[in-house]
């Protein structure tokens, strides 16, 4: 991966404003188009095929009249009277309300037959019944109601108006949340010493988010898409945004202070710092696509949002970045002596005091004591955990003050918390002959429920095929009384259809939906969970080569979770700071937080890591000194790490003041979550656990590792291209260039150079080792060593290869692709007998087009000076190596070769 961002960061470099010009179009498209197609947000809290759903879908296409969003009236008469006494005013603004547009009934609250007040006189409510859902709702009808329900001049009464119909259905992102991105510009001018360097992630990352937000709404127009997609979307994007540019930025920084040129500077840091970004994109689009895990269509839809806004920031960082490190040119290189210049030599490994190098010694100094204190102090976090409890948000958590609000309050105290949550029965009564007297002793049937307060509503539709009963519970929607009765009402549905002759009774409505999507949602934590640690174990294991690492790495992942959700139930649980950090109301937070939280720390966690830990493996690599290489690695890696926590940190953190109340736990959760993963888990915990195992953390069993593909996040592959350019300017161009290259099970180590157009011979009597070298040599065949071919760095290249290389059997077969359209740049001919002068010569038509010839045959031909270079091909080793002990899957592949 590594070569290939190299060839890239020098190709945008070299057309730098062409990449920007072509990223402001896309913007200004998206946007665009954004405005032509109008999307709209929804908040379809569904879940298709639960019990909900399906009477929901029932009510729509059997009884529309209640099918739609609703709103609540209340009517409160002054201290000291009855709200009966103020009968005609009430009527007149019923009267009113019923001539607005999509408004299907009104209940009138003092009628006998749907007498609705309080038990204290002074209160009526009056339901709204739309003839749309929340979503379908035009938008101004709500503010038409307000405009009808005007009371008559002089009225003593007051008028409070709330309900369903007054949900939040829009991004609200308030001035504080621009305080994240002051946060982030001062962390990044304190981090590179400069405003012009700090200037250009936060530019970068804007152009990211505005791009993923088009999108976003530009495909709201065709599929529902929630209101809290976006906001959530936006918090994630402008932090990996910010972060995936500094990590690029940092590296050309350093490289620039040690003396390299612009271009070549960002093409290596490309493929250094670039590939840990693509690898940290890719495991949070991973872990956001793997939503879809929980089978719950609009938490997929949330997940593929915000990974389209992490896969932006992940392109942007890859093009739109080093174009503007291009642009900038000169201006970016530290001044020799200068503090900024001084800190940067830290980065390139040169000596230098600083406060990470003093954390790293002090942590390991004890290390078992380091590891004690700070699992006490996670421990302590999570305790709260235990009591985090889930739910959908209504408008009890909506802004206080609002009308919304306080209309919810209201009638919480004077009617009862469960007017706030009507549960809807429904029951097919296609085949009774009294649709009017079942449903009546049907809803007294469920009014003998403990826990319900009152039925109201007891009717048949207009067909008399479908019956419905309203019932208001003794408690709210997130109480666990209020799922217990919706449970008890679903277990006794077989005796209830057998009693009244009716068939499908379903409990459905709003307060059930909530009911049913936390179910669902508390169910799929689990397996989310263990798809995104076996993830994290696999992905870690193949980075890092090690048993001991990966599983330190998940363990840790997991004790930051533990500590968020802790945190999270001490906020909106038990109350604690919640006042501080505006929590509107205490309790139940929005189901989906968890599965949310899971996936995004993941991917975050994943990257502090491979960012630290990769750097204490390349020094392990390099000097063999397990101690010193972790605070070598962690002396170098620290700055950019704590500069990126501390800007997610700030993203996230300006979210909580002012953030709705879905966003905001999520937003507390994740800030709470990379402080203690950044700073508790991977800086602290993470060099204390490895200074105790020693050597030990970077052991793997040797056909563990000949099984695992290689993952170049290090950029190992560079150092081998930048390798083989030096040997290229020294010794001049060269084909094929192959050291101690090896197949395990059929070929020992060969070498060989071939030059461009030359003719290479590959000779020995085993055809499996002769066939093995060629199938290497043209990207076919798996294989150890270095091997360079066309300039490409195998096995990372291979792809290349294998399009400009071709692998033949025979002379003649070799000699048809002369007149081929396109002569490959290699040919690789795996010939069973050796050939003579004659078809030598032959092969010179191909060599003569500048071609390269690899010639395997199971013996030297008679005049070997023909061949520009010999190899000879001998079979594996046959002794009890443990290397080579088991030879049957490279066997096996070179078979599928030939």
């Amino acid at each position: 991966m590594s070569s290939y961002l190299y060839r890239l960061g020098r190709q945008v470099a070299r057309h730098a404003k062409t990449v920007l010009a072509l990223w402001l179009l896309l913007a200004v498209l998206l946007g665009a188009l954004t405005v032509s197609l109008g999307g709209k947000l929804q908040n379809d809290f569904t879940i298709p095929g639960t019990e909900s759903q399906q009477g929901l879908d029932a009510l729509t296409q059997r009884f529309p009249e209640v099918s739609g969003t609703s709103a609540q009236l209340v009517f409160v008469a002054p201290e000291g009277e009855k709200i009966v006494d103020h009968r005609q005013e009430i009527e007149k603004v019923l009267a009113e309300v019923e001539k607005v547009d999509h408004v299907a009934t009104v209940t009138d609250p003092l009628a006998k037959d749907s007498r609705t007040v309080s038990d204290n006189g002074r209160d009526a409510l009056a339901t709204v019944q739309f003839d749309l859902g929340l979503d379908e709702l035009p938008e101004g009808v709500t503010s038409d109601l307000e405009s009808a329900a005007e009371l008559p001049a002089g009225s003593a009464l007051e008028l409070h108006i709330g309900g369903d119909a007054y949900s939040v259905t829009g991004v609200h992102v308030s001035a504080t949340e621009a305080i994240g991105i002051l946060i982030a510009l001062l962390v990044l001018a304190i981090t590179f010493g400069s405003l012009l360097a700090a200037g250009l992630p936060i530019l970068t990352a804007l152009l990211g988010v505005a791009i993923a937000m088009a999108g976003i709404f530009s495909v709201a127009a065709v599929t529902t898409i929630s209101a809290t997609t976006p906001t959530l979307a936006l918090m994630i994007g402008l932090a990996v945004g910010i972060d995936y540019a500094l990590f690029v930025i940092a590296r050309h920084r350093s490289q620039l202070a040690a003396g390299l040129g612009v271009e070549e500077s960002i093409a290596r840091a490309l493929a250094t710092a670039g590939s840990a970004v693509i690898f940290a994109g890719v495991t949070v689009i991973i872990a956001l696509c793997g939503l879809v895990v929980a089978g719950i269509p609009f938490l997929a839809v949330m997940g593929y949002a915000a990974a389209s806004a992490v896969l932006v920031a992940v392109l942007v960082a890859l093009t739109a970045v080093p174009a503007l490190l291009a642009v900038a040119g000169e201006r970016l290189r530290p001044k020799p002596g200068s503090r900024a210049h001084r800190r940067e030599a830290v980065a390139e490994g040169r000596p230098h005091a600083t406060l990470g190098a003093r954390w790293v010694r002090l942590v390991t100094k004890v290390p078992v004591l380091t590891v004690v204190v700070s699992l006490l102090v996670i421990a302590v976090l999570a305790i709260p955990a235990r009591d985090l409890a889930l739910g959908l948000n209504d408008n009890g958590s909506a802004e206080p003050g609002s009308s919304q609000r306080e209309t919810y309050d209201l009638i919480s105290r004077d009617f009862g918390p469960g007017y706030n949550a009507p549960l809807f029965v429904t029951a097919d009564i296609i085949d009774t002959t009294d649709p009017i007297g079942v449903m009546d002793s049907l809803g007294k049937a469920l009014g003998a429920h403990d826990g319900v307060q009152k039925v109201a509503l007891a009717t048949p539709n207009r067909t008399a095929d479908l019956g419905l009963v309203v019932i208001y519970p003794t408690t709210e929607k997130s109480d666990p009384a209020t799922a217990a009765l919706v449970e008890e009402i679903r277990a006794d549905s077989a005796e209830l259809e057998e009693r009244f002759g009716i068939e499908d009774v379903m409990v459905t409505g709003q307060t059930a939906v909530a009911i049913d999507v936390s179910a669902r949602l508390s169910g799929a934590i689990l397996p989310f969970g263990a798809v995104v640690v076996g993830l994290s174990l696999i992905l870690l294991t193949i980075v890092f080569r090690s048993i001991a690492v990966p599983l330190k790495a998940t363990l840790g992942y997991v004790l930051s979770v533990a500590a968020s959700f802790g945190v999270v139930a001490a906020v909106f649980e038990w109350g604690w700071g919640a006042e501080l950090l505006n929590v509107a109301k205490v309790g139940p937070v929005i189901a989906f937080f968890p599965i949310i939280l899971m996936g995004v720390l993941f991917g975050l966690a994943m990257d502090y890591e491979v960012f630290l830990v990769s750097r204490m493996r390349e020094d392990y690599v390099h000097t063999g000194d397990a101690r010193a290489s972790v605070d070598s690695g962690f002396a170098a890696s620290a700055r950019v790490v704590t500069a990126a926590a501390l800007i997610m940190i700030g993203v996230f953190a300006a979210f909580v003041p002012n953030g709705d109340p879905i966003v905001k736990p999520m937003a507390l959760g994740l800030t709470v979550g990379v402080l203690v993963d950044a700073f508790l888990v991977r800086m602290t915990l993470v060099p204390a656990v490895l200074t105790l195992l020693g050597r030990g953390a970077w052991w793997l069993p040797g056909w563990l590792d000949r099984r695992l593909p290689v993952l170049d996040i290090e950029g190992e592959a560079l150092v081998h291209h930048l390798e083989h350019v030096d040997y290229v300017a020294a010794n001049g161009e060269v084909a094929v260039r192959a050291r101690q290259v090896e197949v395990s099970g059929a070929l020992a180590p060969l070498d060989l150079h071939v030059r461009p157009g030359g003719l290479g011979i590959v000779h020995g009597a085993d055809p499996v080792a002769r066939s093995a070298a060629l199938a290497a040599f043209t990207g076919r065949l798996a294989f150890t060593g270095q091997l360079v071919v066309l300039d490409r760095l195998l096995p990372e290249e291979a792809g290349a290869v294998r399009a400009r290389a071709a692998l033949v059997g025979d002379v003649a077969e070799a000699l048809r692709l002369v007149g081929a359209r396109r002569v490959p740049a290699l040919v690789a001919v795996d010939s069973p007998t050796s050939l003579d002068s004659g078809q030598l010569a032959a092969l010179s038509a191909l060599t003569s087009r500048g071609t390269t010839v690899l010639l395997g045959m199971p013996s030297l031909p008679a005049v070997p000076q023909v061949a520009d270079a010999l190899a000879h091909a001998a079979p594996a080793r046959t002794s009890a190596d443990p290397e080579l002990t088991d030879p049957a899957a490279s066997v096996a592949d070179l078979e599928t070769v030939r």
